[in-house]
């Protein structure tokens, strides 16, 4: 007789994050924005592209990505 392996439930899922949405504000926990706040412009699957504004002393647009794990969604 084969022996049959039972597969049901062995997939580890990773707990779930409750992801921000396109407009919320958020601030990232680590890295170089520490403590800033931005403003989402795009969500994907494990990060969102975040908007910090312009850079005064160059006129760059700031923006990252920054995976959901590592920010906090800021209350209005």
């Amino acid at each position: 007789m084969m022996d049959v392996e039972n597969t049901q439930g062995t997939e580890e899922q990773a707990p779930k994050v409750k992801a921000a949405k396109v407009g919320d504000t958020i601030q990232p926990k680590k890295g170089d924005y520490k403590g800033f706040k931005g403003i989402v412009m795009v969500v994907r699957d494990n990060s969102v592209i975040v908007d910090f504004g312009k850079d005064a002393e160059t006129g760059e647009s700031m923006k990252t990505v920054v995976n959901h794990k590592n920010y906090k969604i800021v209350k209005k």
